[in-house]
């Protein structure tokens, strides 16, 4: 079976192998930059366009589920283009394929980071500390233009906000995101718009129920088991996983859910933390490689590459998870009112949750100086303005880094 086979293509055209879908996958995974956005408009050229392994429609039913679930929405997309292509070996040749380059990259990053020292190192991670500015105030400025269009949804996300930014408490994420929900039904019932269009889905109701099943029990299970076996494979394995399971509205917001896991409990530090993510801009693939980053440079046991495969499955684990028992249910759920209420209060709290993270940490650990703020607003203007590619404002933003630290560093020099 095959999503929405609204176009004539032949049986032929509609499989294939898993070595082809990994062959496609891989040149994808070291050319798609920009983002989830950016992802999707990829796809569409090479399997829409170019290749007609599924039609515009179909595409368009496909692109909408994986927007509406939790977890990386162009990671799902490619996994069900593969599912659909090559079966089971089909997805998991498409996520490896378009996974595995950034993650290697970042890996990389992280043993090279140590190493980084004087003047040029510490202006480079701080540069790409600033390119997180830049980076997630777009994307706050981009989410609340189209998900927050009116006073409700942007009271919602003005309320989330402030939940994160004045709440200590380890699950203040989770609770806006409920609140946000919830307050959807009450406020965003009006103007839903019409769902047209069917999907065929290639996973059966059984597999569907398995896989939802799978994803709650692990989701609810994985705290209490960490309660009761102290493994801290275990606790790393459920922090990945929860920050995965929890992510509504694109890459940029499993920022602050990622940070709450990690850098409250001192696993890893602010500085060396936005400095991954910084990195995560300048390469192609999904942004949740960063968990291979964080994986390898993390404190506790295991890290190096043991952890960064640990943080790889546990971070793209939920999403596929959650997307293979959504897809035999999808064509009825997403045409009833309640449930695109639900949607559009959550994705205005995902605005607030990401606009406090702008605030803290990005914010507050990065913009110390004028010259900072002016790099920082060089890399949002960049973006915003000249539509720049995310690869060019990483460039700009640590060569600035590096010109300030190297100016700064002459500067005390010649005063002593």
């Amino acid at each position: 079976m095959t999503i929405a086979a609204h176009s004539a293509d032949t049986k032929e055209q509609r499989t294939g192998s898993p070595l082809e879908v990994l062959r496609v996958f891989l040149r994808l995974g070291v050319t798609c930059f920009g983002g989830p956005i950016a992802h999707i408009g990829y796809f569409r050229d090479e399997f829409v366009v170019r290749r007609r392994w599924i039609d515009e429609q179909a595409y368009a039913d496909l692109v909408g589920l994986c927007q509406f679930l939790p977890g990386p929405a162009s990671s799902q997309v490619g996994f069900s283009l593969g599912l659909m292509r090559a079966g089971y070996r089909g997805g998991l040749a498409a996520w490896t394929g378009f996974t595995l380059p950034s993650a290697i990259a970042l890996v990389l990053f992280a043993y090279g980071a140590g190493e980084l020292g004087g003047p040029v190192g510490i202006g480079l991670l701080h540069g790409l500390k600033l390119v997180a500015v830049a980076i997630v105030a777009q994307a706050v400025w981009g989410m609340a233009r189209t998900l927050c269009p009116d006073r409700e949804r942007a009271s919602i996300a003005v309320i989330a906000a402030l939940i994160i930014l004045f709440s200590t408490s380890s699950v203040s994420q989770i609770a806006a995101i409920l609140l946000g929900g919830i307050a959807g039904i009450w406020l965003c019932r009006a103007g839903a718009p019409e769902t047209t269009g069917h999907v065929t889905v290639p996973v059966s109701h059984t597999v569907g129920l398995v896989a939802l099943t799978a994803f709650f029990v692990l989701l609810a299970g994985l705290p209490v088991l960490r309660g009761l076996v102290n493994a801290q494979g275990l606790s790393l394995f459920d922090a990945f996983y929860r920050s995965g399971a929890l992510v509504f509205g694109g890459g940029h917001v499993v920022l602050p859910l990622l940070r709450e896991a990690f850098v409250t409990p001192g696993w890893i530090s602010d500085d060396a933390f936005l400095a991954g993510y910084g990195a995560a801009q300048a390469v192609p693939g999904p942004l949740f490689t960063f968990a291979a980053y964080l994986g390898t440079v993390v404190k506790p046991s295991p890290h190096g590459l043991p952890g960064a495969m640990l943080g790889l499955i546990g971070i793209f684990l939920p999403g596929v998870l959650i997307l293979m028992g959504t897809l035999p249910f999808w064509d009825s759920f997403r045409k009833r009112a309640g449930a695109q209420a639900v949607m559009r209060g959550v994705n205005a709290a995902v605005v607030g949750l990401l606009g406090a993270a702008l605030y803290n940490p990005v914010w507050t650990s990065s913009v110390k100086t004028p010259g900072d703020f002016g790099i920082a607003l060089v890399g949002f203007v960049l973006l915003t303005v000249w539509r720049a590619p995310p690869l060019v404002v990483v460039t700009v933003s640590a060569l600035g880094g590096i010109i300030v630290a190297v100016v700064s560093a002459g500067s005390g020099a010649a005063v002593l």
